[in-house]
């Protein structure tokens, strides 16, 4: 047990130089080309053949115990966020590492370097892929949806994504630890329930320009459609159940061109958060008719175009058990808070949809989650203690021929019961439609359902 502490400390000025590097180089998703670069070198260096996903950032790694047993995937997420306002970002780009992703990644170096020491992989069955993964931030919609369109990428985030490419093909079970601020166990780690997941949506209200001092009456005024759509969804919310954890907040991306004139298109985006995939479309349902009603109600049109996000994730009590032992074999304290849940979205959720998959926190940073003041503070805890974290909990689900990991995945029931059923399912929410129609007679029809 000691020999995997020893062996990632033997390698914390590797994880603690990488968290340097990536902080200062920190890149929005499908973007992180340098980032890329960097770890694959790292990884290269220290004796690994990596397979790179291609045309997009990221790649995999695979250790083979040389005996059989479940494969077990671990990720380390890539990819920044976009701040202008933080001290430390990127001044061309906006981009900074205010969700930690810097020091998962420095983490996920420092467990492929332990694991490259003599002993490590003894009395250990099956097999370990590490992933370097991108897009976990499901931001800049309208670049993904080019990239969509471009045929560079199928879905937005990089999880679903290296899914489909076939990069995680025979995993088994997966986990992965996340940057967090302290919580009530101080110096160490722990885990809620699991998180929301969520539909992404775009809207296009379409109006008819006009001059907005000499004759406003000619015009379709596009912005007030969408304003009224925002109101229209704010008198939603009472309409949510407390215990789906509906989130929606939408945001206007485009409001017109010219103060003189009648806005003719104005633009948003928004997600649909919630505990439960039903709960997501029930409550998306309503969103869509509320702003195809609001368009009606001003005589625009509007477009909604909407995407499967992420799927909600599920930190089952059996699998985070493991992590509270490996807790305490890397000298950390481990708290679980089964009746906590998160509103936030990752597309760890996706893994759990189709295997055992878990997302506990390592404390270490310092300030607002995608706030300007986020900063990692505690470099040792959150990313050279993570790796202990990680190696001893992987040494427990392997080790005894895989007997823990084989127990996890017998015990799951995924929502699929393939890969295939899952895509057939999130590709049957994508949807793009005109959702208002004018006849004769001053007919109007809304169409908001796929």
């Amino acid at each position: 047990m000691e020999l995997y502490n020893a062996s990632v400390e033997k390698h914390r000025q590797l994880i603690l130089d990488s968290l340097d590097y990536l902080w200062k180089n920190p890149e929005a998703g499908y973007k992180e080309w340098k980032t890329h670069a960097y770890a694959k070198s790292v990884f290269e260096k220290l004796g690994y053949t990596v397979t790179e996903a291609g045309n997009i950032p990221g790649f995999t790694a695979l250790v083979d115990t040389g005996r059989p047993g479940p494969k077990l995937a671990i990720f380390g997420e890539m990819d920044a966020l976009i701040i202008p306002g933080h001290p430390e970002c990127d001044p061309q780009t906006g981009a900074v590492h205010a969700c930690g992703h810097c020091a998962q990644l420095a983490a996920l170096i420092g467990i492929a370097a332990a694991l490259k020491e003599p002993g490590m992989l003894d009395g250990l069955s099956g097999q370990i892929l590490l992933v370097a993964v991108p897009a976990e931030e499901l931001i800049e919609i309208e670049e993904r949806i080019a990239m969509r369109k471009e045929g560079r990428i199928k879905y937005f985030g990089g999880k679903p994504e290296f899914l489909w490419r076939g990069l995680l093909d025979g995993v088994d079970l997966s986990f992965m630890v996340h940057t967090s601020g302290p919580c009530e166990s101080g110096h160490g780690c722990g885990s809620n329930a699991g998180s929301n997941g969520l539909i992404a949506k775009t809207v296009s209200f379409q109006g008819v320009s006009a001059h907005a001092g000499a004759a406003p009456h000619r015009g379709v005024n596009a912005l007030y459609a969408a304003t009224l759509a925002l109101g229209a969804i704010n008198s939603l919310r009472e309409t949510f159940q407390d215990a789906k954890h509906i989130r929606v907040h939408p945001i206007i991306t485009g409001g017109g061109a010219s103060v003189n004139a009648i806005p003719d298109l104005v633009t948003m985006e928004s997600y649909v958060r919630g505990a439960d995939m039903p709960a997501i479309v029930d409550a998306n349902d309503k969103v869509n008719r509320a702003i195809a009603g609001a368009a009606a109600a001003m005589g625009a049109k509007a477009t909604i175009t909407d995407f499967p996000g992420y799927w909600p994730r599920l930190n089952k009590a059996d699998f985070i058990g493991v992590f509270a032992q490996g807790a305490e074999a890397a000298g950390m304290t481990f708290q679980y808070k089964a009746d906590s849940w998160g509103t936030g979205c990752s597309d760890m959720g996706d893994m759990s949809a189709v295997m055992p998959a878990v997302h506990p926190y390592a404390n270490g940073a310092a300030g607002s989650s995608h706030g300007v003041n986020y900063v990692i503070a505690d470099p040792e805890n959150a990313c050279v203690d993570s790796a202990k974290l990680q190696v001893q909990t992987l040494r427990l689900l392997l080790e005894n021929g895989g007997a823990r990991a084989k127990q996890i995945v017998a015990d799951y029931a995924p929502a699929f019961a393939s890969f295939q059923e899952y895509f057939d399912f999130v590709d049957s929410l994508d949807m793009e439609k005109e959702t208002v129609t004018y006849g004769e007679g001053g007919k109007v029809t809304l169409d908001y359902r796929k």
